[in-house]
């Protein structure tokens, strides 16, 4: 096996550019923290709505005729039980196989800020699910999500499945401002690397990356 080492004025070149990197992650980091509070509230969901917490008057849905025969609805599920018969990615949204209370098992996208417990934790007593709406589509179409979500079990229906999402599912905080944290980083390194090593290489500290060829004489001079 091979080992290249790299040159001393890129490693101090490097070592620069991620030192600079810090100063503008750091003002991004006072700054992201006001952008989640617009985007947290842009993500919460009303009481009631698609994707928000269920009331009491709400029908409570325990097989796949009342899903159809019903505008909105919820389903009260043991523990975390809903959780538990694997899920994947369709597009964008991450759906899980729900088990309704009659054993059938359809694709459901649920917003967990709006689920509601009964016991005195998750694990306990029964969870009532966000406010739900049946969406209408071929789920068939994508064959590696229903590897993913029917890994355990396959789904009663695949013509349809159950938003329970609608606006919500936000990030956390964590996870909203590590990405462009991230990419601030990185930028800034990108530009300051090549920056420093152009500005070493001609106070002449460095050696030049890319060195010219020199032009032959003439053999008329």
């Amino acid at each position: 096996m091979r080992y290249h080492r790299l040159r001393f004025d890129v490693w101090l070149c490097l070592a620069l550019s991620v030192l600079v990197s810090f100063v503008p992650v750091k003002i991004a980091e006072r700054m992201l923290p006001k952008a989640y509070e617009a985007y947290e509230e842009e993500h919460t969901v009303a009481d009631g709505e698609i994707g928000g917490a269920a009331g009491e008057s709400l029908y409570r849905a325990e097989n796949v005729k009342d899903l159809l025969s019903h505008e909105t609805f919820t389903v009260v599920s043991p523990g975390i039980e809903y959780r538990n018969r694997g899920g994947g990615y369709y597009g964008s949204y991450y759906m899980q196989a729900l088990t309704l209370p009659s054993g059938e098992l359809v694709a459901a996208c649920i917003n967990g800020d709006s689920v509601q417990t009964t016991g005195k934790d998750m694990y306990s007593g029964d969870s009532i699910l966000p406010v739900g709406r049946v969406v209408y589509e071929d789920l068939t179409e994508n064959e590696t999500f229903l590897q993913q979500i029917e890994y355990k079990e396959k789904l009663s229906r695949t013509d349809f499945y159950v938003d329970m999402l609608g606006e919500g599912g936000r990030l956390s905080e964590e996870d909203y401002t590590e990405l462009p944290k991230n990419l601030i980083q990185i930028g800034t390194v990108v530009v300051c690397f090549p920056l420093f090593h152009m500005l070493g290489s001609k106070i002449g500290i460095f050696p030049r990356f890319f060195v010219g060829k020199k032009k032959k004489a003439s053999e008329w001079e």
